[in-house]
């Protein structure tokens, strides 16, 4: 199989989609690799490494869609790239569908196959999203905690606090991967966390797992009884492939004080703010009701090169089983696959997906 590995062109996106070993072993394996120049600088990876992997380096951006059969990103494509796409080609990244309903147009029009890192699902886990969500929950309390800085606009509330002076409030929306991540990084600060959670299983998990966290049965009472006291507000719930529900109206953020902060991890699903928008890192925050938002629609980005390692070393077992067997043997073999095909030949082949934008499902066929 010739696999394409192209240059990241998302605003500040630093992640590559392949290491050079993966590179190397793929190659051992029989199988072409093509890497745009420079593909790998952003996150410590020269085109040397790739070279000596025995890799094809190829200048055009366009160059690495073109020969190949399976397109490996890490971010969804952009609108430049619609045009590169080919029937039958195997595009295999992030897509977040739900929330773009022009990037699902236009895969359809492709007639590419899209294969979703964040829908394949393994007993009840979504092995090539967590590494992401762990970076993403973790990084959520040190951007956070910076915008609650003064001169960054914040009131000026040290999360940790000092001997003799409360620590910051955090409240973190989700128990799943992202929120036990938050709550860790907020917990190993010394700050005061409250996880709210609607899976009683899951919250005697997080009650047993983070012993100085304070778990809580999330409803909107609740949310509402917090958002006056809370310095650091996480919102860390994820749908599988599906929008993200809508937790906190603006009537609800007007509870806030001033100078407060929302982090809105499920950003890359829609956001779980009525007044959340996609930012970048180069643009991060925006006020809304006096409420510090931060939803950058890539946050792993910003620590590329453990990025680039945590994504590879989920990513890189199943890629090898497709290159090696062919997509449909593939999905035979390990069933899971299966959950990730979000359109195929022009059809959407995946229930949320289509749910989110009213379009008709079709199940996958080989």
């Amino acid at each position: 199989m010739i696999i394409g590995v192209p240059k990241e062109i998302k605003d500040q996106e630093y992640r590559m989609a392949l290491l050079p070993s993966a590179a190397y072993q793929l190659i051992k394996r029989g199988h072409q690799v093509l890497v745009e120049r420079n593909a790998g600088a952003g996150s410590g990876y020269p085109d040397e490494d790739y070279e000596q992997a025995g890799a094809t380096m190829v200048s055009d951006h366009a160059a690495a869609y073109a020969k190949a059969d399976l397109v490996m990103k890490v971010k969804e494509p952009l609108p430049s790239e619609y045009s590169l796409l080919r029937p039958g080609q195997i595009l295999f990244t992030y897509l977040h569908l739900a929330a773009s309903r022009s990037l699902t147009d236009a895969l359809l029009k492709s007639r590419v196959t899209g294969l979703a890192f964040e829908t394949i699902e393994v007993n009840h886990r979504l092995p090539l999203l967590e590494p992401m969500s762990e970076i993403a929950g973790r990084m959520s309390i040190l951007v956070g905690g910076y915008f609650l800085a003064k001169h960054n606009g914040g009131p000026g509330v040290l999360l940790g606090g000092v001997p003799g002076v409360l620590p910051g409030k955090v409240v973190v929306l989700g128990g799943g991967t992202s929120g036990i991540n938050a709550a860790r990084m907020a917990q190993g600060m010394g700050a005061d966390v409250t996880i709210l959670e609607v899976d009683l299983e899951r919250m005697r998990f997080l009650d047993i797992t983070l012993h100085t966290a304070h778990t809580l049965y999330s409803s909107e009472a609740h949310l509402l009884e917090l958002l006056p006291t809370v310095d650091l507000l996480v919102g860390a719930v994820l749908v599988p492939g599906a929008k993200a529900p809508r937790l906190i109206r603006r009537d609800m953020l007007r509870r806030m004080r001033p100078g407060s902060v929302l982090v809105d991890i499920a950003i890359d699903q829609g956001g779980c703010a009525e007044t959340s928008r996609p930012t970048t890192h180069e643009n991060p925050a925006f006020l809304e009701e006096g409420v510090t938002h931060y939803c950058v629609a890539n946050m792993p980005g910003a620590y590329a090169r453990t990025a680039t390692q945590a994504l590879a070393n989920a990513t890189y077992r199943y890629l090898e089983l497709i290159a090696d067997h062919g997509l449909a043997e593939a999905c035979q073999k390990v069933p899971a696959l299966v959950g990730g095909l979000n359109v195929m030949d022009g059809k959407i082949t995946y229930k949320a997906v289509a749910a989110a934008h009213g379009l008709p499902y079709s199940p996958p066929t080989f």
